[in-house]
């Protein structure tokens, strides 16, 4: 595939491409391991690499394209990175191992890329006085201003926003991302209050919908730590209906909205998502995020399945009774959540190659059962 005239990769995930990849890995891989993305056809891996852990150093650049390049070369064909990773080092090791994988025979069209942007880059670390660097790099260069800055390192502006959907595109090699999300709007809420948060979101939609258009993104989505976990009465809450409601203004009357996919964390420690009835379902009824997600027509993407490193740690006795098949707790940590009805996909945090052995590991289980699965939340309530 030759590269576009602005020097990128052109093209994204479809329908042929990734059922073309899912049949290379027929004889390795469950096609359970596979699902479609909503009903594009497009088939997407239960399993993501995630590219957020490592330190800030040629080392771990090294690890985490050699990840993404393996990854992609064994039936893993989600990867997910930020603007901010790493100090914006994580996007450019994704694109090298991206580069790898082509190499190696792999075509755009069968992997999806995942990219968010929100959270400040601060290029060469934090830098000491985070407000100066804001005003020369974001409110000079005409890309926000200080009212849409929180905590010195989230910015809900549309220019900076676009800008880091821009520098992933540049870092990753990719003419188009499959999928942008915006990280963690929520975060502006005890700032600035829920009302205001969702205007600053419509403008920010706005501009992923042009986005789509001018052929940068695809689709697009937020991620969320705590908005679709807690109560309804809660500050930090969002409803799936109120963001359906912000992407149907954002693209016009008369014109299909783009966005497809919720990002939250889910293990077996925080199943909120799953066990907290908290959102209307858009048919006159009340479920848990993951149930209104399927039948408003959004993708679930989970992240921390082995919560920071601690279910990798700790074994917890529900999981390892439920699956003593697998080799270790993060095995079942990981099998856990990427069998939970209504997860898309569930992304993995990877910095460090032998970490790759237990992520394929589980690649090569069929999910559970949903008996098996729910049986567990029985033995749990007991």
């Amino acid at each position: 595939m030759h590269a576009a005239e602005n020097g990128l990769i052109p093209g994204a995930a479809n329908s042929v491409g990734t059922n073309a990849y899912m049949a290379r890995f027929a004889e390795t891989l469950a096609n359970a391991h596979f699902s479609d993305f909503l009903n594009t056809r497009i088939k997407l891996s239960s399993l993501g690499v995630g590219t957020f852990p490592g330190g800030v150093d040629d080392v771990t650049d090294v690890g985490v394209a050699a990840i993404v390049a393996q990854s992609l070369q064994s039936g893993i064909n989600v990867i997910d990175t930020g603007a901010n990773y790493r100090f914006g080092r994580a996007g450019r090791a994704v694109g090298v191992g991206i580069a790898k994988a082509m190499a190696a025979g792999i075509r755009r069209e069968e992997f999806f890329v995942v990219g968010k942007g929100g959270f400040l880059t601060f290029p060469d670390g934090r830098p000491a006085d985070p407000l100066t660097f804001f005003r020369e790099e974001v409110v000079a260069k005409g890309l926000g201003g200080e009212a849409d800055l929180v905590q010195g390192v989230h910015c809900l502006s549309p220019g900076y926003i676009a800008n880091q959907l821009d520098s992933l595109r540049e870092q990753t090699g990719l003419e188009t991302l499959d999928v942008f999300l915006v990280d963690q709007p929520e975060v502006h809420i005890p700032g600035i209050g829920k009302e205001r948060m969702y205007h600053k979101l419509l403008d920010v939609f706005t501009m992923l919908e042009a986005a789509v258009q001018a052929n940068k993104i695809r689709y697009y989505g937020i991620a969320t730590f705590n908005a679709c976990r807690v109560e309804t009465d809660h500050p930090a809450f969002q409803s799936l209906t109120s963001l359906i409601g912000l992407a149907e203004k954002a693209a016009g009357q008369g014109n299909r909205h783009h966005l497809r996919v919720v990002q939250l964390p889910f293990n077996a420690l925080m199943p909120e998502a799953y066990t907290r009835f908290s959102q209307v379902t858009g048919q006159g009824n009340i479920g848990s995020t993951i149930q209104a997600a399927f039948q408003l027509k959004l993708t679930i993407m989970a992240s921390h399945p082995l919560g920071k490193g601690l279910l990798a740690r700790e074994e917890v006795p529900t999981l390892r009774e439920a699956m003593p098949e697998l080799a270790n707790a993060a095995q079942r940590a990981i099998q856990f959540v990427r069998s939970t009805p209504g997860i898309g996909v569930t992304l993995v945090g990877l910095s460090t190659p032998l970490h790759l052995a237990d992520f394929l590991a589980v690649a090569r289980q069929v999910p559970l059962p949903k008996a098996r699965y729910l049986a567990m939340f029985e033995k749990e309530q007991q």
